[in-house]
Formats: structure tokens, sequence, C-alpha cells
């Protein structure tokens, strides 16, 4: 499953990408995300580098364990969840006044029973619905506080 939302910001891309890089933040525009920090000796956005993402949906509460797989200042940013297939990517591109911002999840779609019920469970009955919601709002988020610090 693919899933991709873009949006425009009136920032420069090397300030968006500041911001997206920059792991620790990513609770500020995700609906999902609490709290997130580098491990393993990383402290900031270079590919091997990994971090811990803390997550709450209803009253479900996960980690992971992300690995950057692509850090190009101004221009993207990627990681992958675990040791599997899902990745997580920002792109951007100067436009006009400032840059499109385009996040990508590509995630596997075949989900076992466990992970379906307890989707339902926690109020997800149309998952790249959600997805795509989520995404909206992460980018939504950032567009504002991009554009306050531009």
């Amino acid at each position: 499953m693919r899933i991709e939302v873009t949006e425009q910001v009136k920032a420069t891309p090397a300030a968006v990408w500041a911001l997206v890089s920059d792991v620790t933040r990513m609770g500020e525009w995700s609906p999902e995300t609490t709290k997130v920090t580098w491990i393993d000796g990383a402290s900031g956005p270079v590919v091997g580098a990994r971090f811990k993402g803390t997550n709450k949906r209803s009253f479900a509460r996960w980690s992971t364990r992300c690995e950057v797989i692509e850090a190009e200042p101004g221009a993207a940013f990627s990681f992958r969840v675990g040791q599997g297939p899902t990745t997580w990517t920002y792109r951007l591109a100067a436009m006009g006044e400032g840059c499109r911002v385009t996040e990508t999840a590509e995630i596997p779609d075949d989900s076992g029973a466990l992970v379906k019920i307890l989707l339902r469970v926690m109020g997800v009955k149309d998952r790249p619905g959600d997805l795509r919601r989520g995404m909206q709002a992460t980018l939504a988020r950032l567009k504002v506080v991009a554009e306050e610090q531009a």
C-alpha cells in the first residue's frame, strides 16, 4: 500500500528539510507519534542513524525502532520502520515562494488478523483513509511551523 500526500509551504526546501529530518520534533506534527529519540549513539539525520518512536492511538501505545535510509538536505528524508518493508519519505521541491512537500508511506497491506482486529478496536475502519488523514494533519501542522519560522 502506497499513500502520498502533498502540501505547499511558504518556506525554503532547506528549512522544511531541517524540520522533517529532526525526528525529535515529530510529536509536534504527527497525530499519532508522541515522542522520538535518537538511539545507538545517533544524534542527527544521516543514513544509518537509528531512532525510537513512541506512538499513541486511543488506548494503544507502542514504539518502533527506525533507521534513516535517505538524508539529502533540502531534498529528501526517508526512514524504514523496523527491519521490514515499511518506509516513510518526505520529498521537497522548490516551487514559487516556497516548496512542495510530499509525504509518502509505503506499508505492506497484508496485515494479519491480529493487526486488523487491533485496528478495528482502535476505531480504524479504513486504514488507507486513516493514514491519508493522519498524513494530511502532519503536513498541515508542519506547514504552520515552517511558515512561522520563515
